[in-house]
């Protein structure tokens, strides 16, 4: 499946939550090398009921600060993409309790996650982070 045909399902898998008011999405592609998406609908936003959301097994490289609408999220994967940093806007998502990065390219620590005061499990494993670098 062309990476279009993928943006185009996980649209229509977002308008169909949007229809449903549902609370989780899993846009994940493990095992499916052919749907990883490299960008993400802007429709995905408008999802602020949102309180678990899986983008895990894509090919991100970077998330927009439009991420910060997810108010409500609770449990956001991002794991086994190719994030290099993260939208400050993270900090924002103050009902966040899971967090999950590992396996991606983040070389520094974003320091705002500090701010996230109901986090109870960060996992960050398999990222080239570099002990003295701290990102605020």
């Amino acid at each position: 499946m062309p990476k279009h045909q993928a943006f185009l399902k996980v649209e229509k898998q977002i308008e169909e939550a949007m229809k449903s008011g549902a609370t989780e999405l899993d846009l994940s592609n493990y095992g499916n090398a052919q749907q990883k998406l490299s960008e993400l609908p802007d429709s995905l936003w408008q999802l602020t009921q949102l309180q678990k959301l899986d983008l895990s097994y894509n090919q991100l490289m970077a998330l927009p600060p439009s991420l910060g609408q997810l108010t409500q999220l609770q449990s956001l994967n991002l794991s086994c993409n190719q994030l290099t940093t993260l939208p400050e806007s993270l900090k924002k998502l103050t009902q966040l309790q899971e967090l999950l990065l590992s396996d991606n390219k983040l070389t520094a620590f974003p320091i705002f996650l500090e701010q996230l005061i109901n986090l109870r499990k960060l996992d960050i494993s398999v990222n080239p982070l570099h002990k003295t670098e701290v990102v605020n």
